[in-house]
């Protein structure tokens, strides 16, 4: 069976950090999913394309899957780089002008 290991981002209605340590292993699917034909939703014949299961480090969720015999696909987080910026940038005078204004 095929997993993938991920470490999820953060929502888009989350402003702050928090719950986005924890480690994600998702099965792969392994049926193609296709538009039911009743109501026009999209369906898949495997339930395991619902099942995560939270970790709380890669290691841990390396372990299962190893224990388990699994093949898995690992995606690596990247870092979020944060520049420094304060409100006095706005108005120096040292910086280059992009445009006429």
């Amino acid at each position: 069976m095929k997993v993938r290991i991920y470490q999820p981002s953060k929502t888009t209605m989350q402003s702050g950090r928090g719950k986005v340590g924890d480690w994600v292993l998702e099965y792969e699917i392994a049926t193609p999913r296709r538009p039911e034909p009743m109501m026009g939703w999209t369906s898949s014949g495997d339930t395991l394309n619902q099942v995560r299961v939270k970790f709380p480090t890669k290691e841990a969720a390396l372990a299962f899957a190893a224990k388990k015999g699994w093949d898995c696909d690992i995606a690596e987080w990247h870092e979020r780089r944060v520049i420094p910026k304060n409100y006095a940038d706005n108005f120096r005078t040292d910086r280059p002008r992009i445009g006429r204004f």
